[in-house]
């Protein structure tokens, strides 16, 4: 079977089967086509975010997501054209009709043109004490504690390294010397490795005050202790789209109240839900940051992610929000790292 067939979904199909065929596909899309084959729409990774953003349930068809309007090529255009058109509108597929609309192929971006190495710098935030897992971190720093049998960190710079990613700065406080020993310059695994050192620990983005100069491209910011299978040039590109200076990934949390909750108007009761679920979007500690920010981060000043985030939107800068559908643990806590452990196998194996 040709790879873009599996891509195909019916539109009464639901969301959580667009985004299976997606991630199964391996070519990002789901191709919606009625039963004579002529093409409804698609759904990207982009749409589903939006919808999520948009509360929708993973359990509404997909003809509640999909573009109905999708770009597109026909059968005896050249392959010059499709290029064009998805360099013209930052698209990474085009379906391929024929002139009845039935759907006969797609174009990939990447089969036309050689992504390579990405130049943005990744820096990964490893300057934190763990306290958390004590006692597994009282002889070991956090980014170095095994899961699925190798320090996490090195699990994150792989995820990197696979993506094209090669330029990475790791900042260290607590036992700096563990960390700096075990990863050198990189060239362990034919990338390039730079520490920043915090003489004192400097919060979630104040190693960005270290960087020894001001980067071309946009910034990867990520914590140490972040498992997740996030495609970060997705990411980058999601960041290119939204005209902003910053974008932040965020997860769905979801909360259950133990009770039942009633609501009061004056001395009489108006409603009462029992056991309720409160649903948000937390701070998914990986960031996306425009050359630009630099400049609100002094060298050796803490400050915080959520502090330089509350900055920028009082100066009304535009900053994006990347909801993450896809693998994603903090090992900060020592139920999380042993779950960590137990699935590892299955997510990264």
């Amino acid at each position: 079977m040709e790879q873009w067939k599996k891509c195909i979904i019916y539109p009464d199909r639901t969301i959580l089967e667009a985004i299976q065929i997606i991630d199964k596909s391996g070519l990002k899309i789901a191709l919606v086509i009625n039963e004579n084959n002529y093409l409804l729409g698609t759904v990207t990774d982009g749409d589903i975010r939006r919808s999520i953003l948009k509360g929708f349930s993973l359990d509404n068809p997909v003809r509640l997501t999909m573009n109905t309007r999708p770009r597109f090529i026909r059968v005896d255009d050249d392959r010059e054209k499709a290029l064009t058109i998805m360099k013209n509108t930052t698209l990474h597929h085009i379906p391929v009709l024929d002139y009845d609309g039935s759907l006969v192929g797609l174009e990939l971006i990447d089969d036309l043109v050689n992504q390579g190495i990405r130049d943005n710098w990744v820096l990964l935030m490893a300057g934190g004490s763990g306290t958390r897992l004590r006692p597994l971190t009282e002889a070991c720093p956090k980014p170095l504690l095994h899961v699925g049998g190798k320090p996490v960190l090195e699990t994150i710079l792989e995820n990197f390294m696979e993506q094209g990613f090669k330029h990475f700065y790791i900042s260290v406080n607590y036992r700096a010397d563990m960390i700096m020993q075990y990863f050198g310059d990189g060239s362990r695994w034919g990338v390039e490795i730079s520490f920043l050192h915090e003489d004192k620990y400097l919060g979630t983005a104040g190693a960005i005050g270290l960087l020894p100069r001001k980067p071309d491209e946009p910034v990867l910011l990520m914590n140490g202790d972040i498992l997740t299978k996030v495609d970060f040039r997705h990411l980058l590109d999601f960041q290119d789209s939204q005209n902003a200076v910053a974008t932040m990934c965020v997860r769905n949390y979801s909360l259950q109240i133990p009770y039942g909750v009633v609501t009061v108007n004056k001395q009489r009761l108006n409603s009462i839900e029992e056991k309720p679920v409160q649903r948000f979007f937390i701070n998914a500690g990986l960031y996306v940051l425009h050359p630009s920010l630099l400049k609100y981060v002094p060298a050796q000043s803490y400050l915080d992610i959520p502090d330089l985030f509350r900055r920028l939107l009082a100066e009304r800068k535009e900053i994006a929000v990347f909801p993450i559908r896809e693998y994603w643990i903090d090992i900060g806590r020592i139920n999380d790292y042993k779950r960590a452990n137990m699935e590892y196998a299955e997510v990264f194996g």
